[in-house]
């Protein structure tokens, strides 16, 4: 019942397998998978299925129909009960093993190397409220010198730059200023939309990477503020950075680093509202004075881009948040969703760092 071709669940086994060496040794996985085959990998991507004009995972998802619409052609051709069950089995389990494997190869690895906080010599700590007072304060009188390159008027920014132009911008920028984390990343990764608009949000995604395509995506109904930083930290994971807070933090020093006052801004903005949320878990009081404090400018963009992310609710935000959760951590991201809040940290590390002449 159960006999024919298992080639697929085999390979399953065996990259798990290959896992748990990585998990235990992640030097070598950094050197042998994260600095040499991956980097493979990313420019065979970029070479090839990146140069479509449209989200690669749309060829995927109708891969994915032909492979299921198959499965149901053979099993009607198939005679008698036993071996229908076991085809089926036998059917799930390949699938099942040729999905880990392909995720394995092709990004999921990166899980096991290094962290990149440790590779650029950061050691982030939590913020004490002066520490925090400090670098809220710092961050928003960044923002209010890049807001007049942007707008002078204090109306909300609800229009930038076209998408396309955005995308090149941003790539441009990742390829020029990698060099001020001392990384080795090579490659020209996309970061596309993905229709239909509104889709990702509703399941209570902004942003994600896809391994099995090579390439990013976020939702085209992003603020035009939250874009910029959103296709960079997307950028950042399609580089090999698994972990949220440190594709937050690489996203963060690229856009800040720009010589464009709109990258810089969003990089800026995302920051100041993680500065923002650790000010309100630690004082409600702390946090309204400080809100007071902002200038109209940057106030009114704040509130635009809750009302734009309002327009959308998730289905089911608390399913989408713990589903996530339970990804990181089983792939060995132990903060799981609470790795994204790191930001604060890692920008109050590499702020010292600078400062200190790293």
């Amino acid at each position: 019942m159960l006999r024919g071709n298992w080639t697929w669940t085999l390979l399953g086994l065996i990259s798990l397998l290959v896992r748990h060496f990585a998990i235990k040794y992640p030097e070598k996985t950094e050197a042998i998978y994260s600095r040499s085959f991956f980097p493979g990998i990313r420019n065979v991507i970029d070479l090839s299925l990146s140069l479509l004009p449209f989200a690669t995972v749309y060829v995927f998802i109708a891969s994915l129909i032909f492979f299921i619409g198959f499965y149901f052609y053979r099993l009607n051709q198939t005679q008698g009960w036993k071996y229908k069950l076991g085809y089926s089995i036998r059917s799930l389990f390949n699938y099942l093993g040729a999905i880990v494997f392909f995720f394995l190869i092709l990004w999921g690895y990166n899980y096991q190397r290094i962290p990149i906080f440790q590779q650029v010599g950061l050691n982030p700590i939590p913020l004490n409220e002066e520490q925090l007072i400090k670098e809220t304060e710092l961050t928003r009188n960044i923002l209010s010198q890049l807001r007049y390159n942007i707008e002078e008027d204090t109306i909300a920014i609800k229009k930038t730059i076209e998408y396309p132009d955005l995308e090149k911008l941003v790539r441009a920028n990742m390829r020029e200023n990698l060099y001020l984390l001392g990384l080795n990343f090579t490659g020209n990764p996309r970061t596309k939309q993905f229709y239909p608009a509104g889709f990702m949000r509703k399941m209570g995604i902004l942003g994600i990477y896809f391994p099995f395509t090579g390439e990013s995506y976020i939702d085209p109904t992003l603020h035009h503020l939250e874009k910029p930083f959103t296709i960079a930290h997307e950028m950042a994971h399609s580089y090999g950075v698994t972990d949220e807070g440190e594709a937050n933090f690489i996203a963060w020093v690229i856009c800040s680093n720009s010589d464009d006052p709109l990258l810089q801004y969003s990089g800026q903005l995302r920051l100041l509202k993680y500065q923002m949320n650790d000010m309100y878990r630690m004082s409600k009081d702390l946090f309204k004075d400080f809100y007071k404090t902002l200038p109209p400018g940057i106030r009114n963009d704040l509130i635009s881009i809750q009302k734009e992310n309002e327009k959308i609710k998730p289905l089911n935000l608390e399913i989408s948040r713990k589903s996530n959760d339970l990804f990181l951590k089983t792939q060995g991201v132990k903060a799981g969703i609470n790795s994204y809040q790191q930001l604060p940290m890692l920008a109050f590390a590499w702020r010292n760092s600078l400062k200190d002449g790293f």
